[in-house]
């Protein structure tokens, strides 16, 4: 047995403690939302893993991907934090880490001086390559469910995303 693996499901068993205290109603739920936070944990745990090698976390491994499919390799800085869904101090902070780097800088917008596009170096493109490569790998291609299971349970998320507001 791995140090730390339980020999039950402990969300299983709080789904039923939910029930034999009488909130029924709330039990799927409360399976559900848990189930989803375990998962980032484990997935969060995976990519970093998998990252550490190139010096990168998610967020800057997002951005670098953000910046690389880009049509010119840059974007004005609040647009990356609208793409990434994150608070303009985030996107600070990531594009200040990325340009200690290497991977990317900060340019003034060719035609509008009130905005800076953070661009993506030659170095940032060879690191984002060689980084999918290893989250291909070690992550995206390894979930531990079916390409169908995969499917169904993005449908799922996106149908929660969008009923959230999230887009």
């Amino acid at each position: 047995m791995v140090p730390g693996r339980l020999p039950f499901d402990p969300i299983e068993e709080a789904r039923r403690q939910w029930v034999a205290h009488g909130w029924d109603d709330a039990a799927d739920g409360m399976a559900a939302v848990t189930s989803v936070m375990r998962a980032e944990q484990i997935f969060l745990a995976r990519v970093d893993e998998v990252l550490r090698p190139f010096k990168l976390t998610f967020a800057r491994y997002e951005a670098l991907m953000l910046l690389s499919f880009s049509r010119e390799g840059s974007l004005p800085l609040g647009k990356v934090g609208q793409r990434l869904q994150v608070h303009p101090t985030s996107v600070t902070n990531t594009i200040d880490r990325l340009e200690a780097q290497g991977f990317a800088r900060r340019v003034p917008h060719p035609t509008d001086r009130r905005t800076t596009l953070a661009e993506i170096t030659d170095a940032g493109r060879s690191v984002a390559e060689e980084a999918t490569k290893a989250v291909n790998a070690g992550v995206f291609t390894a979930t531990g469910l079916t390409p169908g299971d995969q499917a169904e349970l993005s449908r799922l998320l996106r149908k929660l995303r969008r009923s959230a507001g999230d887009f």
